[in-house]
């Protein structure tokens, strides 16, 4: 019990976590456009499975650190490229990434019409979205767990660290969700940010890597200049003005 008096852990502990929420952003991001595409009454569902099963899969990775740090030896190489256990899930996430990002924004754009008149709109099954979640959550995870090990040594706080994160994420998962649902430009934005971090994956996957501060500074400016444009057409907005019952004279019929 030594270390709840060691300000070091204690630190640790507070840098870890506020990378966790960081790097869960982005989690938040998928699951929340993912449980949009469910019914109203099953979304909520679908965001708090999606993040409790993203922390169950990261404290499973936790006790499996052995096995994780494996992940980095190689497996084979194709024209002198080495690829790893973690180069290949890197790749495949990124690449689904990219695929579900770009299906969802030609959904948004061309795919909200398709329906005859008067169609029911169809849903996708629960499993089925959830299944989704769980890929993307390894991924993730993944991602996660490696830097929770390059800064701390004791599992007990990584793990503390990463459910302290998941809450957090857990409650801030069903405004932010709302939000992005409520204003289609952040939805369009918040697909072309899982679109980058898609490509960014697949880059890391061949070994190429990409600073996470240049990857996050350009997501944060880009939904600045979103949130000013937001902003700048609600003021654009007339108010509707009520026209008054006695200003309105009866018109007198010609005969």
């Amino acid at each position: 019990m030594d270390w709840l008096t060691n300000p070091d852990i204690w630190i640790a502990f507070a840098t870890l976590t506020s990378l966790e929420i960081v790097l869960g952003i982005d989690n938040i991001v998928f699951i929340s456009i993912m449980a949009g595409r469910l019914p109203e009454e099953s979304q909520a569902k679908a965001r708090n499975l999606g993040l409790t099963l993203a922390m169950l899969l990261r404290i499973v990775l936790l006790f499996a650190i052995a096995w994780v740090i494996g992940l980095t030896a190689p497996l084979f190489a194709v024209l002198g490229e080495e690829f790893s256990g973690r180069d290949l899930i890197l790749v495949g996430g990124g690449l689904f990434l990219v695929a579900k990002s770009t299906y969802e924004i030609h959904h948004k754009l061309e795919g909200e019409e398709g329906g005859a008149p008067g169609a029911k709109k169809a849903y996708p099954s629960f499993r089925n979205v959830i299944f989704q979640i769980l890929i993307l959550d390894l991924v993730f995870s993944l991602d996660s767990v490696i830097t929770a090990v390059g800064m701390v040594d004791e599992i007990g706080v990584m793990i503390a660290a990463v459910i302290v994160a998941v809450t957090v994420m857990l409650i801030g998962a069903g405004p932010i969700s709302r939000f992005v649902e409520e204003h289609p430009t952040v939805k369009m934005l918040a697909l072309s940010f899982l679109l980058l971090i898609g490509v960014t994956l697949i880059i890391e996957g061949f070994d190429q890597h990409i600073p996470k501060g240049y990857i996050y500074f350009s997501m944060a400016f880009a939904l600045f200049v979103e949130l000013l444009n937001l902003r700048v057409r609600r003021r654009r907005r007339k108010p509707i003005r009520l026209r008054e019952t006695g200003s309105i004279k009866s018109a007198r019929v010609p005969r």
